[in-house]
């Protein structure tokens, strides 16, 4: 029997120092998310991060906090609802993180009676810190605890026209009515290592003006390539001229060469070029979620202002608008017919 398991970031269980320590702890621990070696990790995210850091990211979970609870985990659950709804085979909904763990999902699914998997990380573009730890952990469990099931894991779907055609259609709608100078494309940054460790040919990836847009099997697994893609074609079907869009790269920690130019740096430079009305669209992200609704709508929103920008707009991520759950309903029965 087939099933689906929907699997997103996940959240912490409030905006709570207390219960954003352990978030934390259980994402930067991640070997897949700061790849070095275990003792060296243990003692920066332990001995330094999270001295500091979930105080500091409890305030920020607080000011995005629904009475619904975190609107990652909101969104997502009214998503896989409606998909849900539109097939014909069990879904179960994931996080990587926090208590709606991937064992769990996939135990719902197994007591529904499924053996055949479909693993879809809910991330568009190929990362090593995203899809990667999805799908190892997966195996990971599948082997230890459900030897009996098979998974099939979904490529990133950056570039499948049903996903461009909701996500410009969403942008569009989006935007109606907002005459914006520049339409700014922020996705969420990773450590230029990062792209070097996933490039099969271990040559290729340069990360000039050239590796992206020169074809090679590296962008199968190529996180910047992925993302340059996407926006490409948006604009392409949106007809967005040359000199109105941008693509930028968000959220990076210090001490690492992260992927640039740098969302918050290129916003702030932004009015004093004559860009005074500017849109964000967040295409790494499906849902909205800390980085999208608390760092782009609120504060970059307001260090645009403050820099001399007059208005500002943060189009939403594609949430559990139908066209988007309609297009994972698809693949789901193309794969499961």
């Amino acid at each position: 029997m087939k099933g689906v398991l929907l699997v997103n970031l996940g959240s912490p269980e409030s905006p709570t120092a207390k219960d954003v320590k352990p978030y934390l702890d259980e994402f930067l621990m991640d070997k897949y998310v700061i790849d070095v070696p275990y003792l060296l990790r243990a003692l920066l995210v332990r001995g330094i991060i999270l001295q500091t850091r979930p105080k500091k990211s409890a305030e920020a979970y607080s000011q995005i906090w629904t009475d619904e609870g975190s609107p990652l985990i909101v969104i997502s659950k009214k998503m896989h609802q409606k998909v849900e709804k539109l097939v014909d085979v069990p879904v179960a909904l994931a996080m990587r993180y926090g208590s709606m763990t991937i064992q769990k999902g996939l135990q719902e699914l197994k007591d529904k009676g499924v053996t055949d998997v479909m693993l879809l990380a809910l991330y568009p573009q190929y990362a090593m810190a995203s899809t990667t730890t999805i799908w190892a952990l997966a195996d990971e469990l599948q082997q230890k605890h459900f030897p009996e099931m098979t998974i099939t894991k979904v490529p990133a779907f950056y570039n499948k026209p049903d996903f461009i055609n909701a996500l410009a259609h969403s942008i569009k709608k989006h935007l109606e009515g907002f005459e914006y100078d520049h339409l700014l494309f922020s996705y969420h940054g990773i450590p230029k290592r990062h792209i070097r460790k996933t490039d099969v040919t271990k040559s290729h990836c340069t990360i000039d003006n050239k590796c992206c847009v020169t074809a090679s099997p590296a962008h199968e697994f190529c996180y910047r390539h992925q993302c340059y893609e996407t926006t490409r074609q948006v604009v392409e079907l949106l007809g967005i001229p040359e000199g109105k869009y941008s693509q930028t790269f968000q959220s990076r920690l210090a001490g690492d060469k992260w992927l640039t130019p740098y969302t918050d740096v290129e916003i702030n430079k932004m009015p004093k070029k004559g860009i005074k009305k500017l849109a964000v669209v967040t295409p790494a992200f499906v849902a909205d979620c800390l980085e999208t609704l608390e760092e782009i709508a609120m504060r970059a929103n307001e260090e645009f202002i403050e820099n001399g920008g007059e208005e500002f707009f943060a189009v939403p991520c594609l949430n559990d608008e139908d066209e988007w759950c309609q297009v994972v309903a698809n693949w789901v029965k193309d794969w499961s017919k």
